[in-house]
């Protein structure tokens, strides 16, 4: 069982989703009516009514954003939103949490069975993942969706259901470079009109990243590691290479990536493995594997490894080093404490 779970994981990294099983406590309903009534008497009331039950639909704040509002999402079509939506579905998790990150959150209505984070996300109803469940969408008429480039490219007929119903939908590809993640919150953050927020949440991100650098300043040339990463186990195994976020992680905590050769998400064998020599091994499937480090050690042929012989084998939480939203610099932190443990304490 553990096994599959493991294959369909890897699906999930693909797309910058992972499962997860914890259980969360019922938050309280951010749509409550406004109490105060109107009165000529009333001081300090708001000269613009809308904008008051627009602030309270937003969990009492006001929103930062400005409506109406035309974004280019990426599947290159521009969307115009013409006020700020109350009610938001999400199908990948990274834009669940990046929702949740910018105070938005306590406006979904429906999120994917992968949405684990924050606890919060576990109370809210699922409306599937790549097999969208349409009916109960439909149902739940939200203002807004933030669909994935795979429902754009193979559902692209239920997406225009969705906008016939006077949905707004907004396709957000995986983003694999922080850059690009950066402004995936920032376009996230103006659709559902949190742009101050969102920035806010990029400059963090920015700056806690600069930070590891100039800590990774530290790492001597001589002390410098080679790292293998695999986010698949034997006989699947499968690894980032260039254009990944753990390849930018790597080279931010001032480590280099044993499969630096290749591009992307690659599947290597493990005699090719052997042949690289790195000097510390991270997993990423610690969840579905009993023991990682312990099927690593027992590998015929593995024992001259460096990261094999010294047992310099760890594995971290794969959600925070795939996910594009707003926990990666957790997940670059996670692993630099993983490599360079005198380094990062």
């Amino acid at each position: 069982m553990k096994k599959y779970k493991g294959l369909m994981a890897l699906s999930a990294v693909m797309m910058l989703a992972a499962c997860g099983n914890e259980n969360a406590e019922e938050t309280e309903d951010p749509q409550e009516e406004n109490p105060a009534e109107e009165t000529e008497e009333n001081e300090g009331e708001p000269e613009n009514i809308e904008e008051e039950e627009n602030a309270e639909n937003n969990g009492g704040e006001e929103a930062s954003g400005e409506f109406p509002v035309t974004i280019t999402d990426h599947a290159g079509e521009e969307v115009t939103i013409d006020e700020q939506p109350e009610s938001i579905i999400t199908l990948q998790p990274s834009d669940t949490e990046t929702l949740f990150a910018i105070g938005a959150g306590d406006r979904l209505v429906g999120v994917s069975e992968f949405c684990n984070y924050p606890e919060e996300a576990l109370e809210i109803e699922n409306v599937g993942a790549q097999d969208m469940d349409v009916e109960r969408i439909l149902e739940l008429e939200p203002d807004l969706a933030f669909v994935s480039g795979y429902h754009h490219s193979s559902h692209s007929d239920i997406l225009d259901q969705y906008r016939e119903a006077g949905i707004d939908v907004v396709v957000v590809d995986g983003p694999e470079s922080f850059d690009a993640t950066y402004d995936t919150i920032s376009m996230i953050g103006e659709a559902s009109g949190n742009t101050e927020e969102a920035d806010e949440v990029v400059e963090e991100m920015q700056q806690g990243m600069e930070d590891l650098a100039e800590q990774a300043e530290a790492v001597d040339e001589d002390d410098r590691k080679s790292v293998w990463v695999e986010v698949a186990p034997s006989p699947d195994i499968f690894t980032t290479g260039e254009g990944t976020f753990m390849h930018e992680m790597l080279e931010t905590i001032n480590a280099e990536n044993a499969a630096s050769e290749f591009e992307g998400w690659a599947n290597i064998s493990e005699e090719e493995i052997v042949t690289l020599e790195p000097d510390t091994i991270i997993t990423t499937y610690g969840y579905y594997v009993d023991d990682p480090e312990e099927e690593i050690l027992s590998r015929d042929g593995w024992s001259s490894v460096p990261a094999v012989e010294n047992e310099d084998i760890h594995d971290i939480d794969s959600d925070q080093v795939t996910r594009s939203g707003p926990r990666l610099v957790e997940g670059t932190r996670e692993l630099a404490e993983a490599v360079y443990p005198d380094v990062f304490e």
